[in-house]
């Protein structure tokens, strides 16, 4: 074999380091790629249950007398870690959506889906904490933080349940406008004395509660009959009916229980009572609006 040429079968240590290398690089490359794919796998799952979170259906507690009903229905995110929760907080929202939200219960993160930022939405948020609420459709539209824009596209979708006068406890009562602390356990009295509100007009038969009152909350409340307790108006004794607001005395209370005494079941009404003197036109009319038991 000549000077310089290599000889057949000789084995060289450099090509197989050199293989190595090669095969090690490959490897490495192909761990690299997969570590990325799997991260960003990861980073779209997260970002997906941000952006898609499961609907949740709020139901009212069952009571004695009440049954359980469905109050809402909302979409959350489920509670996650520090590192999954930094994910989803740097990973912007694909696009805006609409769909039905209460501006006084959504998350951060609805109000992201909804199209504002996180500065935006943590603004409103915020507002909340303080206290703040939101009444009508129009008290949202006049957040800093809502444009004129972004309102007209959401106005359809916002939902904000009215107050049920008999379910409401005081503290709902008291986040009415105009309504304070008194008038609201004035308003869980007076539903108390006629068993349930048979509808909203009743709140003026309170004490104070003026028509100006009324006209500024109207809106913002509503009545389920069915929680009323029809009134015994013909079977209750008079120390009973005296605590009717709409009867309010004892000798009221004795000629009704008179009155029963002394004519047939066929000729028992409200009416009735009013045409024979026993109640005035007015009370009459207050308690027709009631939902009484036939007799």
């Amino acid at each position: 074999m000549g000077k310089g040429k290599k000889k057949e079968g000789r084995w060289h240590p450099l090509s197989d380091s050199f293989a190595k290398g090669v095969i090690a690089m490959v490897f490495l490359v192909i761990g690299y790629q997969t570590a990325v794919f799997v991260h960003r796998a990861a980073v779209v799952k997260i970002a997906a249950g941000r952006d898609s979170p499961d609907t949740v259906v709020v139901c009212s507690a069952a009571q004695p007398d009440r049954p359980a009903s469905v109050s809402r229905v909302e979409r959350r995110n489920s509670v996650h870690s520090d590192r999954a929760e930094a994910v989803r907080s740097n990973v912007p929202v694909k696009q805006a959506e609409s769909f039905n939200f209460d501006p006084n219960t959504a998350s951060e993160d609805d109000f992201c889906r909804l199209g504002f930022t996180p500065k935006q939405a943590r603004s409103i948020i915020n507002y909340r904490q303080k206290g703040g609420r939101f009444r009508r459709k129009s008290d949202f539209a006049k957040s800093f933080v809502v444009s004129d824009k972004i309102y007209r596209r959401l106005e359809p979708y916002i939902i904000i349940p009215k107050i049920d006068l008999n379910l409401a406890d005081s503290a709902a009562f008291d986040s009415l406008p105009g309504i304070g602390g008194w008038y609201a356990a004035k308003m869980v009295r007076h539903r108390e004395a006629l068993r349930g509100y048979s509808n909203a007009e009743q709140l003026m038969d309170i004490r104070g509660f003026d028509s100006d009152k009324y006209e500024a909350l109207s809106d913002l409340v509503t009545v389920s009959p069915e929680y009323v307790v029809p009134y015994p108006l013909w079977t209750l004794p008079a120390d009973s009916l005296k605590l009717h607001p709409y009867i309010g005395t004892y000798e009221t209370a004795r000629a009704i229980v008179l009155y029963r005494d002394n004519n047939p079941s066929s000729d028992w009404s409200v009416e009735a009572l009013a045409a024979a003197g026993i109640i005035s036109g007015d009370n009459a009319s207050r308690l027709s609006g009631c939902i009484i038991l036939p007799p």
